[in-house]
């Protein structure tokens, strides 16, 4: 896996697991009207949280990959 492979594997982990990542650790706010006007506004949404979270699942994901693809047990070129 060449440098560029390897951030464009990383930014497309990423980007999955923060989608997976957002709805965690949400409450929805008690009183809409009040504080958002929007009832699915979360009432703390923690990024720093979730960003951090995010970036360390994302890297033992890509570490996993890396390990896969240079190992030479999936191969593209040659067939599984």
């Amino acid at each position: 896996m060449t440098w560029f492979t390897g951030i464009v594997v990383y930014a497309l982990v990423w980007w999955t697991v923060l989608f997976a990542v957002l709805p965690l650790w949400t409450r929805p706010v008690t009183d809409p009207e009040e504080k958002t006007h929007f009832r699915g506004a979360p009432e703390r949404p923690l990024l720093v949280r979730k960003v951090l979270v995010t970036t360390l699942v994302s890297g033992a994901i890509w570490l996993g990959i890396w390990v896969v693809i240079e190992s030479g047990a999936i191969s593209f070129r040659e067939g599984f």
